[in-house]
Formats: structure tokens, sequence, C-alpha cells
């Protein structure tokens, strides 16, 4: 796994090319790694990714979101009209950072 820490956020990046390998293994590290992180998983070279493979992070998505932690997504390859509300994907890494700094401003508006 590729780690890029940033001022405020992770990117975290699979490296093998198995992204229900990836989310199974980011469910047994977040916790005790990065809970304390805002999160971005980089999913771009999954250039076909389906919603069962994305859906593979959704209790890891929960947690960290229930902790008031940012877990954005980045890819381009999904029909996003299908990503379930309580999932945050988006095409570019600014982006991420871009939903990362709002939600910051949410979090401390008391949203």
């Amino acid at each position: 796994m590729k780690v890029t820490q940033k001022d405020t956020y992770t990117i975290l990046e699979d490296e093998r090319q198995d992204v229900l390998d990836f989310a199974s293994y980011l469910e047994r590290i977040v916790p005790d790694k990065y809970e304390d992180h805002h999160l971005v998983i980089n999913l771009l070279q999954y250039t076909e990714l389906t919603l069962e493979q994305l859906i593979a992070f959704l209790r890891l998505s929960n947690y960290q979101r229930a902790d008031k932690k940012s877990f954005v997504f980045v890819n381009t390859g999904i029909n996003y009209d299908l990503i379930p509300d309580e999932m945050v994907v988006v095409p570019t890494l600014q982006e991420a950072e871009d939903i990362i700094q709002m939600e910051e401003i949410e979090r401390d508006l008391g949203f």
C-alpha cells in the first residue's frame, strides 16, 4: 500500500491490483493506524470499478464518518448515480481535498 501524508489528510492507494483484498486490508489497519486521520482512498487505477467492489468499503466508510473523520474515494470508473448516499466518491484527488475541507468547515460549524 502506498501512503501519502498531506497536511490535513492521508491518501491510501492499493499497489496490488485487487480492490476487494485492499478493502479487507484497510478494514484491519485503519482502526489502529489511521483512525484519527481524514482519509482519501485512491482507486483511480480501477478504471472499471463496480458497485459491488465499492460496497466492500462501506463498513469502513461508516466507521470513519461516525467518528467525525472524512473518508473520500477517488475513482472515475464507476457510475456515480449508483453510489450510496453515505459514500463520497469524486473523480480527482483535488476534489477529494476540497470535500475534506468542506466537511471540516461543516464540523467546525456544528453540522
